[in-house]
């Protein structure tokens, strides 16, 4: 035992010396590139807890989002704007919506569509920062909806030609002639879990050189070594005695081969056999790190015999690491991830009776504790909902998909038994995992590029992004450095303003920007008449990889599905119509040129039959001047008295910019109330305005007014307004209502907090609809401690 702690001592003395000793220029250039790319790269991480995995046409699905820091999994205050979407199977978005985040948390709910058409979907959520970076990132999980009213086919994957999905993955990624790599592979079928079969691996005389099979979910590996310009097949034999052809990685001349394995249970070995066309001894370099931190640096040379790099695990973060070699030149030449267990996970307890009748009460006492029975803070979601028969897959549990599926490429089956039963068999079928789900989420030409990185997106720190492009009429041409607007009927009134670029787009940051809208969008047309503007979709274009799984339902459960589907009729019918929405509360009230120096409430003065008339009589700041045969405003300079600019200064009716004076003179003044004047240079973005003149009607709704065909005129849903989930509550007084209540989903808490004894209580009213009822509860601590669980409970029919 002492000669053994003394050789791990002498190793790990060894790659101290390598880490430190070593450091020459090029180690020191890798690791200060990669502190600063790691240092702009923020990772942001979403979870999303949806109310239920299954829905009909017709149902609202509610939803709630923790934002995180990728690397810690600690509340990520970036971002406050996130984008909720479902997809088909061909990524055509059904249905979208944005949300606020506010301290990293958000949620909000949607209608799901009654013209879908019944089958499996993607629903996926992001941030305008996570666009930079590869859509494997963003937040996916499948739901099912099905639509009774139209006839559907309930098993399509049986009509289809049967085809499974098999891949190879060398360790490392890369297989050469004549050095013994480990393969890992993975089968899956059209439903995307892996399937059981005997496999082989043959040359190209119709030998079997290696037979596999897989461990779990049709994951395994076996061990190969290629001969010298050998081509290889594979072959696999389902359960059925069919037969499948494959075609095998090619198997390389010269190259690099890596190989991760726990040398004790302080240590990582990782050793690198090289094949190369020259026999000088080359030298590599080793970049480990978990999700961007912990970064571990490394420098070998290689000759003939492999180089070995010794890791200490207690360096490594929790979590998947990234294990890289790269060449003298920094181009990547193996890689591969590795997992290292966490030690802390939240436990959640949920304690209620087992049976209520309809209409009854249910108090239940939710605790939560951290590492070694602790109690935590700790913010959780929690959904109650019938378990009906009508179920598909579960539901991501949070530490699992913080863990392992948020940093995997592609559907991982059952993520959640890799933390039970914990053992050797278990490890070794993680370390598969590793293998078969990798993937490069780093683009190492920017990180290591001879420029900071820069992204396209930012951080919606502030407010939603509105992206758009001005265009010339004529040819379509992107019109570059004009002045463009953007307003809408608000109150007070907001205006976002830009200069366009070379590629002619422009960028408006609107603040509380909540519900549905009419927004407008012009460019200066007192000068820029020749343009238009067009609105860019602020949903992100790239997709995943991630296949939606195919659709099944069981044409023995149409009974349950109709009693579902009459159950959402009549919460539609009766329930209602209009959830409890929070207003916003605005910290100011006053429009965003803040307070005027001038203002004039009509009603307090005679009424003049034209606006001529009003602006010379009562409005001192304005002088009234035509020429040509038009009118223009010119405003008096308050801080240089008796004089007055000579351009027209910034018009706006309800808040609306109006670039032609003479339409402002034709206005009836009886349907204006009030005018308000800045009397003074004003600065808003690249723009500068000789004053600001504001008209406001009565109703806020242009009072009539026609404005110039040029403007772009459309509805934009800006960020979804707070909604309360509603329930009855039943008393003595109300429990025998003759309403009818067949709700399927009791009750929705987005935001339960357990205070620091980790305790907290969460009460709702049973429905008349009898069965068993499933209690999810998602959460996580301040420090970044996930965890979820699980309890069901019967509800049974009230005597009356």
């Amino acid at each position: 035992m002492k000669l053994r702690t003394f050789i791990c001592g002498l190793l790990a003395l060894a790659f101290y010396h390598t880490s430190f000793a070593q450091d020459d220029a090029m180690l020191a250039s890798i690791r200060q590139r990669f502190g600063l790319y790691t240092e702009r790269a923020v990772q942001e991480k979403l979870f999303v807890h949806i109310d239920r995995p299954f829905y009909l046409v017709g149902e609202t699905m509610w939803f709630k989002a923790y934002n995180l820091n990728g690397a810690t999994h600690r509340f990520l205050d970036l971002s406050k704007v996130a984008y909720l979407e479902v997809l088909d199977s061909e990524n055509n978005a059904v249905f979208q919506t944005k949300f606020a985040m506010v301290d990293g948390r958000g949620n909000g709910s949607a209608l799901v569509p009654s013209t879908l058409v019944s089958g499996k979907y993607k629903l996926r959520c992001y941030t305008n920062w996570m666009k930079n970076f590869s859509a494997e990132s963003y937040f996916e999980t499948s739901v099912a909806i099905l639509n009774p009213f139209v006839r559907f086919d309930p098993d399509r994957a049986s009509k289809e030609e049967t085809h499974y999905d098999v891949q190879f993955f060398p360790e490392g990624g890369h297989l050469v002639s004549g050095i013994e790599s480990k393969v890992a592979f993975r089968a899956v079928g059209v439903d995307g879990k892996g399937i059981k079969f005997k496999g082989a691996i043959l040359n190209e005389q119709n030998e079997t050189v290696r037979e596999f099979e897989p461990e779990l979910n049709g994951i395994g590996y076996f061990k190969l070594k290629p001969e010298e310009n050998a081509v290889y097949k594979a072959t696999i034999t389902d359960g059925k005695g069919k037969r499948f052809e494959y075609q095998f990685p090619k198997v390389e001349p010269q190259g690099y081969v890596m190989e991760v394995r726990d040398s004790t249970s302080a240590l990582v070995k990782v050793t690198v056999t090289g094949k190369l066309a020259s026999e000088d001894p080359a030298t590599i370099y080793l970049l480990a790190h978990t999700r961007q931190a912990n970064a571990v640096f490394g420098k070998k040379g290689l000759g003939k015999g492999p180089a070995v790099f010794v890791l200490e695990k207690a360096k490594l973060g929790e979590g998947i690491s990234q294990i890289t070699i790269f060449n003298e030149k920094l181009k990547p030449v193996c890689e591969r991830l590795y997992f290292k267990r966490p030690e802390k996970q939240l436990t959640i307890d949920a304690q209620l009776g087992k049976s209520f009748i309809g209409r009854e009460k249910v108090a239940m006492n939710i605790s939560a504790a951290a590492g070694q029975a602790l109690p935590a803070w700790s913010n959780l979601s929690v959904a109650v909902y019938l378990d009906d028969s009508i179920q598909y897959q579960p539901q991501h549990d949070m530490h699992s998909y913080l863990w392992l599926t948020a940093d995997l490429k592609g559907d991982i089956e059952n993520p959640g038994y890799y933390f039970q039963n914990v053992s050797q068999d278990t490890d070794r079928q993680l370390d598969n995992l590793m293998l078969t789900h990798g993937w490069r989420r780093l683009k190492w030409d920017k990180v290591f590029g001879g420029q900071l990185v820069s992204f396209e997106h930012l951080p919606e720190y502030d407010g939603h992004f509105i992206h758009a492009r001005v265009l010339n009429r004529a040819d379509g041409k992107p019109a570059v450095n004009k002045d463009a607007y953007l307003a809408s009927l608000d109150v007070p009134a907001r205006l976002y303003v830009d200069r366009s670029d070379n590629e002619g787009r422009v960028k408006f940051e609107v603040r509380q920007f909540t519900g549905p809208k009419e927004i407008t969008l012009q460019t200066d047309l007192a000068y820029d008449s020749t343009y238009r503007v067009e609105v860019a979709t602020q949903f992100s274009k790239q997709f995943s990889t991630t296949s939606v799984p195919s659709f099944f339902f069981d044409k023995t459960l149409e009974s349950q599905l109709l009693t579902r589907s009459v159950n959402m009729q009549t919460g539609n019918a009766f329930l209602p119509r209009v959830y409890t929405e929070k207003k916003a509360v605005l910290t100011d009230s006053l429009p965003f040129f803040g307070v005027p120096d001038e203002k004039y409430f009509l009603d307090d003065f005679t009424r003049f039959p034209t606006m001529e008339e009003v602006l010379r009589e009562y409005v001192k700041g304005i002088l009234v001047r035509r020429r040509q045969k038009e009118f223009h405003l010119r405003m008096i300079d308050k801080l240089l008295p008796n004089t007055y600019y000579t351009t027209d200064p910034l018009m706006l009716l309800d808040g609306i910019p109006v670039f032609d004076a003479d339409k402002i003179i034709e206005m009836d003044p009886l349907k204006v109330k009030k005018i308000e004047l800045i009397s003074s240079r004003y600065f808003l973005g690249p723009m500068t305005f000789t004053g600001i003149v504001s008209f406001s009607t009565y109703r806020g709704d242009l009072g009539g007014f026609e404005l110039d065909p040029k403007v772009l005129v459309m509805p934009y849903e800006g960020v979804q307004a707070q909604r309360e989930f509603y329930a009855p509550k039943y008393d003595s007084n109300n429990a025998n209502s003759r309403i009818a209540d067949f709700r399927n989903l009791l009750h929705w808490a987005p935001n339960v907090t357990t205070g620091k004894d980790g305790k907290a209580t969460v009460e709702f009213y049973t429905s008349d609809q009898t069965g068993r009822y499933k209690v999810v509860i998602q959460g996580i601590t301040p420090d970044g401690t996930a965890g979820s669980k699980t309890v069901s409970f019967d509800v049974k029919k009230r005597s009356l």
